[in-house]
Formats: C-alpha cells, sequence, structure tokens
C-alpha cells in the first residue's frame, strides 16, 4: 500500500523488544508486544498481557521515535502480544511500519479472521500458533469457536502470498506424543510448508498446575524422534527449546 496515512494509531504497548534474531525467521527485527488477549491457555507464560489496556495518547509516538532510529539497522518489525490482532487500529500501525521502511511481521491465534484479512496486504511475514487439533483447540486456549476461526485463518494464510510457519507450542497436559504427530501431519497435508514445535516453559504459568512437571510426559529423546520422522513432510522443521 502506497498511501501514507497520518493518523496515528491507538494501541497498548506492553512491551518492546529492540532487537532479536528469534521472532521473524532469517531477519533481525525488533519486536512490539500489545497488551490483550482472549484466550486462556493455561501455560501462558505473560499472563499479566492477557488483560485488555488502553493506549496512552503519546504511546504510539513513542514507538514510531524509537524505530526511526533503528532504520538501516533493522529488517523488520514483529508485532506480537498478546493477540496482537485484537486491536482495530493494527493494520493502521503495520502500515506506518511498512512505510518506515521495514518488513512487517505478525504473531497470532488467527482467532480473529477479519482483522488477519485486513492485515494481510501489510504483512512479510506471519507466525501462526496453532494450539492443537481441531478436536482440542478451544479446550487448550479455554474459550469456545476460536478453533474455527483459527482454521479459517490458516485457509487465508494458505491463499495468500505472504510467507509463514506455523508453531505449536505443546503442554504434554494438552497434547500427547501421538497426537503432536497427527496435528503436524494434517498440517503437512493442507500444504503447511514451514512447521516449529516448542516446548512450554515451566514456571510462570496462567493456570498453576501447568507448571508442575507431568509424569507421562514423553523423554527428550522421544521427541528428537519424532521431529525427525516429521522432518521430510515439511520444507523448514524446527525443534525449539
Amino acid at each position: 500500500m502506497s498511501d501514507f496515512d497520518p493518523r496515528r494509531p491507538h494501541l497498548p504497548v506492553a512491551g518492546l523488544t529492540p532487537m532479536t534474531t528469534l521472532d521473524y525467521p532469517d531477519h533481525l527485527a525488533a519486536v512490539i508486544f500489545l497488551q490483550g488477549c482472549p484466550l486462556r491457555c493455561g501455560y501462558c507464560h505473560n499472563p499479566q498481557m492477557l488483560e485488555p489496556g488502553r493506549a496512552r495518547p503519546d504511546e504510539w509516538a513513542e514507538v514510531e521515535a524509537f524505530l526511526e532510529t533503528r532504520r538501516g539497522l533493522l529488517e523488520g518489525v514483529v508485532f506480537s502480544g498478546g493477540e496482537p490482532t485484537l486491536h482495530a487500529d493494527l493494520p493502521l500501525a503495520a502500515a506506518r511500519v511498512r512505510a518506515l521502511g521495514f518488513k512487517v511481521g505478525l504473531h497470532t491465534a488467527g482467532v480473529y479472521p477479519r482483522r488477519l484479512a485486513a492485515m494481510l496486504p501489510y504483512l512479510d511475514w506471519v507466525g501462526l500458533d496453532v494450539k492443537g487439533p481441531d478436536a482440542h483447540f478451544d479446550a487448550i486456549v479455554g474459550r469456545p469457536g476460536m478453533g474455527a476461526a483459527h482454521r479459517e485463518s490458516l485457509v487465508q494464510l494458505l491463499a495468500s502470498k505472504v510467507a509463514f510457519e506455523c508453531r505449536t507450542t505443546v503442554h504434554w497436559r494438552d497434547l500427547e506424543l501421538e497426537e503432536l504427530h497427527c496435528l503436524a501431519l494434517d498440517l503437512a497435508a493442507q500444504g503447511v510448508a514451514r512447521y516449529a514445535i516448542q516446548v512450554a516453559r515451566p514456571g510462570q504459568c496462567l493456570d498453576d498446575a501447568y507448571a508442575r512437571p507431568v509424569t507421562s510426559a514423553p523423554s527428550t529423546a522421544e521427541l528428537h524422534e519424532l521431529v525427525h520422522r516429521l522432518k521430510p513432510a515439511f520444507r523448514r522443521l524446527e525443534l525449539r527449546g
């Protein structure tokens, strides 16, 4: 989109990572975390970002002032959360970031497909969180109807020209190894070429039960063996700690 919109977006910023190589594959990027998420995943390690917030009047101006100092140093800017597509002004913010010369990335669970559709013209890359198989999606995120919305977002991404990866954060209270195997193969069959498996972090979790060890959890060797078996199904498959 070439027309620059002079309006400033109103977005509640929960945090900003000035530089990372982890959040936008193969790119040096900054990450803008937005406050608020409708999901209640038990393993969530950022529960302080869940409740919606109201943007301060000069909040986005401060973000843009920072990004001005990173022009020529960073390749991209990633919107994360929380769930960034919760916010109606996100497409406007993405357009302004692109006007500054940055590529734009997005981390999303895909639970607002209309907002994702509005974002696609401004996006260069998306990391789509696949919480689990269709049959378990709503239970994992603690909200009804989210699985259907997520499926619509995946269909949009598969039909678009935007580069994307799917990623699943695995907590063994929610998924068994064979269920993860079937989920990965289902994604590959739909046309997903890049997939990442992330093991949920212990410690701070929204639900204290998720911070406790799961006795039925597979061993590290078993998980690596699964990844090895799945690699031929994807162009790129990663196991992230």
